[in-house]
């Protein structure tokens, strides 16, 4: 049975021809910001996909660009959980929280607001 070849391989993290597993818990890519707040991300064929666990007081700018050198990069998003402002390059303040997908553009600032963790999934194009 297809299925249950496919809920074999998702158990043993493999890859099959036509569909591609990957845990987010597996730590093939794995960042931890200036302030403790973590993010993890898998490659598949085309894509990528980032989970992020920002703690109360995190923003991308001071956490993540003056460590890394670079501006933030356009992507996608869905809000699990906690809540997080995003500035855009015109200013403009957006609230995203609990159940809210996102897309940004480059160059956009982000921080966590409130006393809880924000966590978060992104995605982004390999190519």
């Amino acid at each position: 049975m297809k299925y249950t070849r496919y809920v074999e391989a998702k158990q043993m993290n493999q890859s099959m021809p036509d569909v591609v597993v990957k845990h987010l818990d597996s730590q093939e890519l794995s960042w931890t910001a200036l302030d403790g707040s973590k993010r993890t991300a898998v490659k598949l064929r085309t894509v990528f996909v980032g989970r992020g666990t920002y703690l109360p007081g995190w923003k991308w700018s001071d956490h993540v660009g003056k460590k890394t050198g670079k501006t933030s990069q356009a992507h996608i998003g869905y809000i699990v959980s906690g809540r997080m402002i995003v500035k855009g390059v015109d200013g403009k303040e957006v609230a995203i929280g609990p159940g809210d997908a996102f897309e940004v553009t480059p160059d956009h600032d982000a921080w966590v607001v409130g006393n809880e963790p924000c966590v978060a999934l992104d995605f982004g194009n390999l190519t």
